[in-house]
């Protein structure tokens, strides 16, 4: 079963993309915060990880970078999570290593979406 990280310091987000992939196939495990998900990633890297732009201890595209330094067979698909289209931050993002972006608040729709993109792409 692919693993699928959200980094997000909500846990209302975090719940609601829960609910969201129960039966999508995928398993999801969550941080709270950059430097857990980082922990997390060196002891087995997720295939796909969903990571906010307002970390509370790190900025993302620190994260970012330190996930994609981490030797690891797999290289997960990363996106950007952001409330608002900030084209500077999701071209940051993407200069760090991040392969695309979603805005939330999402919905079931959306994120199942976006995640079937990131299978075909992988």
């Amino acid at each position: 079963m692919k693993r699928c990280l959200f980094v997000d310091d909500s846990s209302v987000i975090r719940k609601v993309a829960r609910r969201i992939l129960a039966d999508s196939g995928l398993l999801m495990i969550e941080a709270g915060a950059g430097r857990d998900a980082i922990e997390m990633c060196a002891e087995q890297m997720p295939e796909f990880i969903v990571v906010d732009n307002s970390l509370p201890d790190m900025p993302v595209e620190e994260f970012i970078r330190t996930v994609r330094s981490i030797a690891s067979p797999i290289r997960p698909r990363i996106a950007l999570c952001t409330a608002e289209m900030d084209i500077g931050a999701i071209m940051r993002a993407k200069r760090a290593g991040a392969d695309s972006y979603m805005l939330k608040p999402f919905n079931r729709t959306q994120l199942l979406e976006g995640f079937r993109s990131f299978s075909a792409a992988a």
